[in-house]
């Protein structure tokens, strides 16, 4: 039998485009993929929901979108942030870009220890990474984390005879890290919002346990503004971060809506 004879394929997105204009970015979403992050803790598995895209030039028709799924497929090594970075300059090389990004969110574990009877137990949080890439610049690395935590109302506190009313919070970080962001984490970012909150949340409690977080928050009653403050605060006061946002989102437990705040800064 003869061998079947090869049969050339267009490469319609090599193609110059006459249009000029160029296009920012350009790639994938919400691909769906197992990593292995690198921790303080050793290597944890999870699945991130990830976005590769680079800028492509004015002449060109269209970018190459499976070299974004080989370049995935090509991560071995647990991920840290200054790994991303290499993966994200590797991905330029493969799409023959001058400018790329990739991001990442994924659920992310810490392990605590309730604070009485010292129970452990894993307590999720949603994290983010993000590298920017320039060609011939140095990267530019983010974090984020949503830290949900108790807070307890002052006022309800004050007007009340007995009792306050309290509600979990999400408290949303996102940082910049500066030069001297290497010992910045998702852990720490945990800590901030944690301190900064009337009480912890904990993914498992004894009564004892219970009793303390109960009194932790009603001594330290704080409303939405006080929150997003001392976040900012402790976040601006850390020499690592470059810059930061944050959020704070109170999930009333007397009303149909939520309390809202929001405070960002840059060095």
């Amino acid at each position: 039998m003869n061998a079947p004879e090869r049969t050339f394929l267009t490469d319609v997105q090599s193609l110059p485009d006459g249009r000029d204009v160029p296009i920012e970015r350009v790639g994938v979403r919400r691909l769906r993929h197992p990593v292995v992050l690198a921790t303080s803790q050793g290597p944890q598995h999870t699945v991130a929901e990830l976005e590769l895209t680079v800028l492509l030039a004015p002449g060109v028709k269209g970018t190459h979108m499976s070299r974004f799924i080989e370049a995935v497929q090509s991560w071995s090594e647990p991920l840290s942030p200054a790994g991303l970075a290499e993966h994200a300059r590797e991905m330029l090389r493969r799409l023959d870009a001058s400018a790329g990004r990739i991001d990442l969110c994924f659920p992310y574990f810490i392990r605590k220890c309730a604070p009485v009877s010292g129970v452990q137990s894993l307590l999720d949080y949603q994290a983010g990474v993000s590298v920017r890439v320039v060609e011939g610049a140095p990267p530019v690395v983010s974090l984020s984390l949503v830290a949900p935590v108790t807070s307890l109302c002052p006022c309800s506190k004050e007007i009340s005879e007995y009792g306050a009313h309290n509600q979990r919070s999400h408290v949303s970080v996102r940082v910049e890290l500066g030069s001297a962001g290497g010992d910045l984490d998702f852990e720490a970012l945990a800590r901030i919002a944690e301190q900064a909150a009337s009480c912890e949340v904990y993914g498992l409690l004894k009564r004892p346990d219970e009793k303390f977080v109960t009194e932790r928050a009603y001594d330290n009653p704080g409303f939405v503004e006080d929150l997003v403050r001392d976040v900012a605060l402790a976040l601006g006061a850390h020499p690592g971060v470059r810059s930061y946002e944050v959020e704070v989102e109170n999930f009333e437990s007397i009303h149909n809506h939520s309390a809202y705040a929001r405070v960002t800064g840059r060095k």
